[in-house]
């Protein structure tokens, strides 16, 4: 089992990425929050991986944390889910988000997520309720964003990494945002311009 990579990293995209370790270039499928905290081609790069064997077909998936990984790890152990499945769900939605879907039960956040309809959804909820804790600590409390506000976060998210932000930088000031202002005021659109405010200041 490969664990980890450490190399140069020689070609780099949306979806997957290209590390010389020691001349042998193993091609890597990653998540949009792992491509965020890529460096720059021609770099050193230090990714940890998992080995996917499905019949005669390896494929290498590549995340930047051990949260990552453990989670993609987590999802695909569902019947139903595979690797393309757990990439969407790290790309789409931080694991934070994630977990209060999974622990509030929230079928419609999860079923905005490509790939997942509301039988998947379902089945997540089933499979990872009593666990998911195990993985992303913080779902054993309360999520401070309002469940009125999930979507209007998630969407302003996804729109400041399309504007060119890094996940993670959106996705702290919107969900410190939607942490202080008034339920009628964290719609997408207001989340999306006070936190280009903020973060262009």
């Amino acid at each position: 089992m490969i664990g980890s990579l450490s190399g140069i990293l020689k070609e780099v995209s949306l979806t997957e990425i290209l590390v010389d370790v020691n001349g042998v270039g193993y091609i890597v499928f990653i998540p949009m929050s792992t491509y965020d905290k890529m460096p720059r081609q021609g770099e050193k790069v230090e990714i940890l991986t998992y080995l996917h064997v499905l019949d005669d077909d390896l494929r290498l998936y590549g995340f930047a944390t051990a949260q990552e990984k453990n989670l993609f790890k987590m999802l695909i152990s569902i019947s139903g889910i595979g690797p393309k499945i757990g990439l969407n769900v790290l790309s789409s939605i931080s694991p934070s988000s994630f977990s209060s879907a999974i622990v509030n039960c929230d079928m419609k956040a999860l079923s905005r997520i490509s790939g997942i309809g509301k039988k998947t959804a379902e089945r997540m909820v089933l499979e990872l309720k009593g666990k998911i804790s195990s993985v992303v600590p913080e779902s054993a409390y309360p999520s401070k964003v309002p469940d009125a506000a999930v979507k209007a976060v998630e969407d302003a998210v996804l729109a400041l990494v399309q504007l060119g932000f890094k996940y993670d930088t959106a996705s702290k000031a919107v969900h410190e945002l939607a942490k202080i202002l008034p339920a009628e005021e964290c719609s997408s659109e207001n989340l999306i311009r006070n936190a280009l405010k903020n973060l262009n200041s």
